[in-house]
């Protein structure tokens, strides 16, 4: 099978929000290169690459629009030219499974853990909430910091018997863990159907898919539901605050993160306008809000 690989030049103060772009426009994987050519993956918790200038390229499906993919880049990014950004056309390769290789469990929270497909968790683990997850599939397996910060409010939050939205699923990893967690059922929306088919092939192998409802943001209104999470951009997000109202419950608790540190004023002001307790937490560069749905 034949893939896209997207290639580009980038500074180390751009490395996030790039990744985190291509991880919204469907990026199957990315590997980051120095100037000699020493590879390394998606970093884990805490890594950062520490070389000024970084060899960026992300795989993605062959039947790719190439000048959409362009443009909606330098839209999430705009520092970036479209002159920048390069394009070849690969052999399906290892190098999606050399990633994989490094993907090692990560707890999250108290109870919840992420498991690569690869790597069988301890019969004695019993008490552990554990998601098995195939990075190759899509973006979103708790390495970058808003997966984290996200994961662990899920861990700390009694989910039993509730419904959850999960906007920009990317992976399904929040979703899935957020069954796995008690959750009763779980609306997953993505503007990617390959995001909404990586969601769909790891809540099957999770066994939760019969409980994970998938769907474009053009396909149904949003019922409300007992909790939301949304793992997305800061400019989606204050675009989305209406839409996010009406999607919770009164009370229902929520948590957004893909925002850089520095962006939470503004969405803090957009947001208090329909929800209380509006509280940040940073992580590296990154920041999640959370808050509940306003009663009245």
């Amino acid at each position: 099978m034949a893939w896209i690989e997207l290639s580009l030049t980038i500074h180390s103060d751009q490395q996030e929000r790039i990744e985190l772009a291509l991880e919204d426009l469907g990026a199957l994987s990315v590997t980051l290169l120095d100037a000699e050519d020493h590879p390394i993956f998606e970093p884990g918790p805490g890594e950062t690459p520490v070389w000024p200038t970084i060899k960026l390229a992300a795989l993605f499906d062959i039947a790719v629009d190439r000048p959409g993919l362009v443009h909606a880049l330098t839209d999430l990014v705009p520092d970036i030219a479209p002159d920048q950004i390069g394009f070849r056309d690969v052999a399906d390769a290892d190098w999606v499974r050399a990633w994989m290789d490094t993907f090692q469990p990560m707890q999250f929270g108290q109870r919840l853990w992420i498991y690569p497909w690869t790597i069988d968790p301890p019969q004695e683990a019993d008490d552990a909430v554990v998601v098995r997850l195939d990075p190759g599939l899509a973006f979103g397996t708790g390495t970058h910091p808003t997966t984290a910060l996200c994961l662990e409010w899920l861990d700390s939050l009694p989910l039993q018997g509730l419904g959850v939205l999960d906007y920009g699923c990317g992976s399904g990893v929040l979703a899935i863990a957020a069954l796995k967690l008690g959750a009763a059922h779980v609306i997953g929306v993505d503007l990617d159907p390959q995001a909404l088919q990586a969601s769909r092939d790891n809540a099957e192998r999770n066994g939760v898919a019969n409980q994970l409802e998938l769907q474009l943001p053009q396909d149904h209104a949003l019922a409300p539901q007992d909790v939301l999470v949304a793992n997305i951009l800061a400019g989606p997000l204050a675009e989305l605050a209406p839409l996010f109202a009406g999607a919770c419950k009164p009370g229902a608790p929520f948590a957004l993160s893909g925002i850089l540190a520095g962006q939470q004023d503004e969405l803090l002001v957009r947001y208090a306008e329909w929800f209380d307790d509006l509280a940040v937490t940073q992580r590296e560069d990154w920041v999640r809000i959370s808050g509940k749905r306003r009663t009245d």
